[in-house]
C-alpha cells in the first residue's frame, strides 16, 4: 500500500485559524492606537519642556516674558489661558512669543519647533502664569493617550487640590472634574 505523506485541508485551515486567533489577541495587548498616542503625548511633553526652557532662557537674558514689551511692562507680566500659538506682547505691533523665541530677540527656538507646535495637526498647547514673583510659567496640553490621561487626572486630585497654589486660575479648565473628561497636562 502506498501512503502520501502531507497535511489534509482540514489540519491546515485549523492552523491557520489558530494562528489568526494568536495575532489578534496580539494585537490587543499591543494596542497600536493607544502606543501612537502616547508616543504622541511624550512628544508634547518634550515640546512643552523646551518651551518652558527657552522662555526661561529669555527671561534670564531680557529680563521680561517674550510676552511683555520690555522689563518695565510689569502689567504683562500675568499671562491669561491662551493658545502658544497667539501668545504675544502688547506693543503698537504686537510680537508672537513664539517669533521671539525663534527669529527674533534671543532665538531660543528652532524655526523647525515653532513650524511643529503651529501645524494644524499638532497637539495644541496652552501657557500661563499668574504673574506673581515666584510664580512658575505653565505649559499644557490635552493628553491622547490613557496613561497620560491617567497621570493628568492623577495631579489634579480631587477637586483641583492636587494643583500647585499658583495654577490656581486654571484648575477648573485644566481639571475638569465635573465632566471627567478634559485633564490636562500641565507643566512644570
Amino acid at each position: 500500500m502506498f501512503r502520501k505523506l502531507g497535511f489534509t485541508m482540514i489540519e491546515l485551515l485549523i492552523v491557520i485559524a489558530v494562528l489568526g486567533i494568536l495575532a489578534v489577541a496580539v494585537l490587543a495587548a499591543i494596542n497600536p492606537i493607544e502606543q501612537i498616542n502616547r508616543g504622541r503625548d511624550t512628544g508634547s511633553r518634550s515640546d512643552a519642556e523646551q518651551l518652558l526652557s527657552a522662555i526661561d532662557r529669555f527671561y534670564t537674558s531680557q529680563a521680561y516674558y517674550p510676552w511683555q514689551t520690555g522689563a518695565s511692562d510689569l502689567a504683562n507680566e500675568p499671562l491669561a489661558w491662551s493658545d502658544i500659538g497667539a501668545v504675544a506682547d502688547t506693543a503698537a505691533t504686537p510680537v508672537l512669543m513664539l517669533t521671539k523665541l525663534s527669529t527674533g530677540g534671543t532665538s531660543e527656538l528652532k524655526s523647525s519647533f515653532v513650524t511643529r507646535v503651529n501645524s494644524a495637526t499638532y497637539n495644541t498647547m496652552y501657557a500661563y502664569t499668574r504673574g506673581t514673583q515666584g510664580d512658575s510659567v505653565y505649559i499644557c496640553f490635552l493628553p491622547k493617550s490613557g496613561a497620560f490621561k491617567e497621570e493628568a487626572k492623577t495631579r489634579c486630585g480631587t477637586d483641583g487640590d492636587g494643583m500647585p497654589a499658583d495654577a490656581a486660575g486654571i484648575v477648573a479648565t485644566v481639571c475638569d472634574t465635573a465632566a471627567d473628561t478634559a485633564y490636562w497636562i500641565c507643566l512644570p
